[in-house]
Order: C-alpha cells, then sequence, then structure tokens
C-alpha cells in the first residue's frame, strides 16, 4: 500500500523551514547591526576623548607641553567599568602616558582618528589615534595622541544583545510559525469545503459538484463532475436494463402460464391436471423469485433518486390487488379489501411503493393456506398506514426484527420456494419515503401483520 503524504503537513513544514532561515537572517542581521552600533557608540567617544587631548596640545620655547583634561578620559569613565589607557607621542618620545601602548601602524597625518583593536597587558582594547602636526621653534612637529579602553563592557553589551537578538529570533519564529499553520489551513481550506459537500451527499447523488474553488482545483473539480457524469449515465443505463429485463423476463413466464392455465382446464385426468398445477405454481414461484431481485436492484437505483409525483394511495393498492387476484384465486385465497372511499394523495415514488405493495401482498397470498383471506387496508391518521393482514404460518418465533434483512425468512416456511427479499424490498422504500414498516403477528389469530406506514 502506498504511504500516504499530507499536503497540509508539506506545506507546513515548507513554511516552517522558511520561518526558520528567516528567523536565523534576522538574529544575525539584528545581532551584526547592534554591536556594530555598540562599537560604533565607544569608538566615537574614543575619539572625542582623543581630539580633546590633541587639541590640548601647546608649543613651549623648549618643545610641547600638554594641559591633560581630564573631562575627555572622564567621558570614558562614564561608560563603564572598563579601564582606560592613554599615550602622547611627540616626535618619536612619549610625552605622558602609557609607554608600553602599543599604537596602529599607518595612522593618518590628516588629523582623521585611526581605530584598531589590539592586545595590551593581556587584555583586548579598542585603540583611537588622532595625529596633529604643531609647530615649534620654526619647524613642525608631529604628536600622536592614543587613547584605549578595555572591552568588558561592551562584551557584556554584546551578551545583552545576542539575548535580546535570541529572544526577538524565536519570538518571530513562533509567530511565523502560527502564520505558517494558518497559511497551510487557509490553502486547503477549498479542499476540504469540496470534501464536505462531496461527503454529505448519499451514495447515488451525483450532481455535479459547484462548491466555490480556486482556480488551481478547477481541472480537478470539472475532472470530477465529467466522471460523475459518465458514471449517472451508466447507471441510468443499468436502471434501464433492470427495467427491460424485468419486462423479458415476466412477460414469457406469463405466456407459458396462460397456456398452462388453457391446457390445466382442457384436461380431464386428475393426475394431469394435478400436474399442470404444479407447473403452474413452479412458473409462478419463478417469476416471483426473478422479479423480487430485479426489484430490489430497481430500488437500489431508485432510493437516492426518488420521483415525487401526487399518487392515489387508494388507487395503487386497488392495481396490486388486482394484478395478484388470479395469483391469490389459483390458491382459493380471497383478497379482501378495506379502502377509503376518496382519494389520499401522497407524494412518492409510484414504481417503488408499488413494488413494496405488491411484495409485500404477494408474500401474504404465498403464505397463506387455501381457503383463507388477506386482508388489505388504507387507513389515514397521524400516519398513512398501507397494511396487508393473513391467516398463514405467521413467523414460526423467529426474530421479527431481521426478517427486513436480505435473504432472511421464517423459520417454519422452508417447504416453499422464496428468494427473502420481499420484506427487504419493502422496508427499503419505506425507508427512501421517510417511513416505516411494521411485521406483526395478525392480531386476531394465526397469520402476520405487514404495515407500510408513510408520514403524512
Amino acid at each position: 500500500m502506498t504511504a500516504r503524504r499530507s499536503i497540509r503537513r508539506r506545506l507546513f513544514f515548507q513554511l516552517a523551514g522558511v520561518a526558520a532561515l528567516l528567523s536565523l537572517a534576522f538574529f544575525l542581521v539584528l545581532r551584526s547591526v547592534a554591536e556594530r552600533a555598540a562599537e560604533g557608540t565607544q569608538d566615537g567617544i574614543l575619539s572625542a576623548s582623543a581630539t580633546a587631548m590633541a587639541d590640548s596640545l601647546r608649543s613651549v620655547a623648549d618643545g610641547v607641553t600638554l594641559d591633560l583634561p581630564y573631562s575627555a578620559l572622564s567621558m570614558l569613565g562614564s561608560v563603564g567599568q572598563d579601564r582606560v589607557f592613554y599615550r602622547v607621542v611627540v616626535d618619536g618620545q612619549t610625552l605622558t602616558g602609557y609607554d608600553d601602548l602599543p599604537l596602529p601602524p599607518d595612522i593618518p597625518s590628516n588629523g582623521e582618528p585611526k581605530f584598531d583593536t589590539l592586545t595590551f597587558r593581556g587584555d583586548t582594547v579598542r585603540v583611537a589615534v588622532v595625529s596633529r602636526t604643531i609647530g615649534s621653534l620654526g619647524s613642525l612637529i608631529r604628536a600622536d595622541v592614543a587613547v584605549a579602553q578595555t572591552r568588558e563592557a561592551l562584551a557584556a553589551t554584546s551578551r545583552r544583545i545576542t539575548a535580546i537578538a535570541t529572544g526577538v529570533g524565536a519570538g518571530f519564529f513562533v509567530l511565523a510559525t502560527l502564520l505558517s499553520l494558518w497559511a497551510a489551513q487557509s490553502a486547503l481550506s477549498p479542499i476540504d469545503r469540496m470534501t464536505a459537500a462531496v461527503t454529505r451527499r448519499g451514495p447515488k447523488d451525483l450532481r455535479p459538484v459547484t462548491t466555490d474553488t480556486p482556480t488551481e482545483l478547477v481541472p480537478l473539480v470539472d475532472a470530477l463532475n465529467n466522471f460523475m457524469s459518465r458514471l449517472r449515465a451508466s447507471l441510468l443505463r443499468t436502471e434501464d436494463f433492470i427495467a427491460e429485463a424485468a419486462h423479458r423476463v415476466r412477460t414469457p413466464l406469463a405466456t407459458v402460464r396462460t397456456q398452462a392455465e388453457v391446457t390445466h382446464h382442457k384436461l380431464t385426468k386428475p393426475e394431469h391436471k394435478a400436474a399442470i398445477r404444479e407447473m403452474i405454481r413452479a412458473i409462478d414461484e419463478s417469476a416471483r423469485s426473478a422479479g423480487q431481485m430485479l426489484d430490489h436492484a430497481m430500488v437500489t437505483f431508485r432510493a437516492d433518486s426518488l420521483a415525487r409525483d401526487a399518487l392515489d394511495l387508494v388507487q395503487l393498492t386497488t392495481e396490486a390487488c388486482n394484478r395478484l387476484s388470479p395469483t391469490a384465486e389459483l390458491k382459493d385465497t380471497t383478497i379482501l379489501r378495506s379502502l377509503p372511499g376518496h382519494p389520499v394523495t401522497f407524494h412518492g415514488d409510484g414504481i417503488l411503493l408499488q413494488a413494496a405493495l405488491l411484495n409485500i401482498l404477494d408474500n401474504a397470498i404465498k403464505y397463506s393456506p387455501a381457503d383463507s383471506d388477506v386482508l388489505v387496508s388504507v387507513t389515514e391518521g397521524d400516519e398513512i398506514c398501507l397494511s396487508i393482514t393473513d391467516e398463514g404460518r405467521g413467523f414460526g418465533g423467529v426474530d421479527i426484527s431481521r426478517l427486513t434483512e436480505r435473504y432472511q425468512r421464517g423459520s417454519n416456511v422452508g417447504d416453499i420456494v422464496g428468494s427473502g427479499l420481499g420484506l427487504t424490498i419493502a422496508d427499503e422504500v419505506a425507508l427512501a419515503h421517510g417511513g416505516r414498516l411494521s411485521i406483526t403477528e395478525n392480531p386476531k389469530g394465526q397469520g402476520a401483520c405487514v404495515s407500510l406506514f408513510l408520514p403524512r
């Protein structure tokens, strides 16, 4: 069996992967920009301090002097708890400060500050150097002012920035993941709506799918509608075939039965008449079994696409009684009718209702003894009740609720040919019309009472 793959899961993971990459990029960019900003702030303060010291250099008779501005160093002290170092080099000689403080190479002479990160006394320091040219005794002297500061505060700032960037990136990823889940759900919601629209249908509902779908699903919907159209045409052909088969099976059997009855009347010897009578009964049983199987197939095909015609149930019942009267007479059974003197209107499928009545009445006649009565009645109340009561064998103690299952028969009718489909057909017709089938013992004695209840 091919493993099932979820489009929703695949789409979600793809979007979540993109969200993870974007979150990582966002984290790296945010940390980089923030660290550059923090480093730029430190460089600006170092540059300002070095410039302030360089501007304090003065030329004197015997050289260069420096009136050290302590405010320049106090600016660095306000940044954090880092240590501050400085060095003033005049004409290659240290004027003041730390002699061992290294200076970066290639210091520009135009006064622009030069920045570098160096190692001094075991610590990493950031150095800013500003160069000045000072005139003294008719000559020009170069002075380099270097100010350095350790980077502990910057490292702490970097850690805080990293923590903030991590939190922001994680939050962005969680939000993007939730949005990815929502996007996957939203993108596939048209498929869910189409699935729900098709699932709610009955097994025979082959109408075209008209659910609003996005452009990408139009080819799929068109293909599905074309398939259902072909299937609907195939089912209609099958239904027509069943109806035609029923006609072609019943008509020859009816002809043979008629000829057998004619022969039966012409014969004089009792043994010959008995043989023909048995042949007629066998023909009836064959016609009954074939008819029931075809009726069941027809009910199966028509149940989900019922016709809703205005029917007179009194007329429909009368036609069923007239149709089976010859069969009842052959068994010396009398069909009694208790019908209203006015039409009883019901909107339903006349073909299916007639099939249900014929099967119930046929069972009543088949299982009734000779010289017995079958009562057919139509009554009106909260429901319309079509009831057929016989004086036959009953059900022999079998579970009545199972008699509507296919091929289920009473335990006391094994010697009578039957297919076990008559009550199944009647039950399916009743359910298709929103009604119910009631099966009970004859309330007046031996026999059965089968009632078809239909909603008003």
